[in-house]
């Protein structure tokens, strides 16, 4: 009878006794599937609604499979001489023919497998270079903190391109020169970065829980640390991606970058130099004008699309 009283008392009726009962299941399938949702299917459905990111991503994953699967997409060897000289678009030779008759649409994709190679290797490097040194700067503080920063703040006094047609100048243009090179002078920005996002974290009750308890530098540092910091340098890493990008194509059209008979979009624009060319011969600059620039734009969009998902903007 006393349960029958309390029963009553909480729930008016049997049937607000089954609604509270199916509402407190529902917030706990909830909870569950919120918790076995990871953080980075929440950063995905993010990116996934906006749709310039999406072009962006849809754009770059084609480009990078045309010129990863040039050697099968292209008709001809980049290097060969296949036809007349300066021949206009034709079904036999889609972009036309160079000044020495090389099929343009083949050495149009070729010259995209360097530039990609080259804009994400040397990204890869200054994220590499960045990261280590803005760990070192944030977590350890004092002496470490100070030399490094003065480090980056030297690096980042000087003109980035002037630097890097400096030095690709001095060691002489190859694509390996070009990378690292780019590679070597691109790390400052994301080293702040990351120095940043360490301090802010380095504060936090887990982070001090993990050092009251004993646990190595390491551990903290690349299981504690690490994986909480990677969204902002994987966007850093994007933008970058376009950058250096740009950055070999420059050098490569100032001639102190990737050097014929090697193509590069840098130096298949060298063509555009001439009046001629970019009145007449359109075909010789335009489709790789219109890569780099997609390139470019894609890059930025999917950069832009993860800044947004990181900072919950979508």
């Amino acid at each position: 009878m006393a349960e029958d009283h309390l029963f009553k008392a909480t729930y008016a009726s049997p049937k607000d006794f089954m609604d509270q009962h199916m509402l407190a299941h529902e917030t706990q399938k909830t909870d569950t599937r919120i918790k076995q949702t990871g953080y980075w299917t929440i950063i995905w459905q993010r990116f996934a609604r906006n749709k310039a990111a999406v072009f962006g991503l849809i754009c770059f994953m084609i480009l990078l499979a045309a010129t990863v699967f040039a050697g099968v997409i292209a008709p001809y060897n980049p290097d060969e001489i296949v036809g007349g000289f300066l021949e206009a678009p034709t079904s036999t030779h889609w972009l036309g023919t160079d000044e020495i008759g090389r099929d343009v649409f083949s050495r149009l994709l070729y010259g995209g497998q360097v530039s990609v190679f080259v804009g994400i290797v040397s990204v890869l490097i200054y994220a590499a270079i960045g990261t280590s040194l803005g760990l070192l700067a944030g977590f350890l503080g004092g002496v470490w903190d100070f030399v490094i920063m003065r480090l980056t703040e030297v690096i980042m006094s000087f003109p980035y391109f002037l630097v890097v047609l400096v030095a690709v100048g001095i060691l002489g243009p190859s694509i390996w020169n070009v990378t690292i090179v780019i590679g070597l002078f691109g790390w400052a920005p994301l080293c702040r970065i990351v120095r940043a996002e360490v301090m802010k974290l380095k504060g936090a009750d887990y982070i001090q829980a993990a050092v009251a308890s004993g646990y190595s530098t390491g551990n903290i540092v690349f299981k504690q640390i690490v994986p909480n910091i990677l969204s902002p340098i994987l966007v850093n890493m994007t933008f970058g991606i376009s950058t250096s990008i740009i950055t070999e194509a420059s050098l490569s059209f100032l001639g102190v970058g990737v050097v014929p008979p090697t193509a590069s979009w840098g130096n298949l624009l060298t063509a555009a130099q001439s009046l001629s060319v970019l009145t007449i011969q359109s075909w010789r600059w335009v489709p790789v004008g219109l890569a780099v620039f997609l390139a470019v734009l894609s890059i930025n969009f999917i950069g832009e699309g993860l800044r947004s998902a990181v900072e919950g903007e979508i």
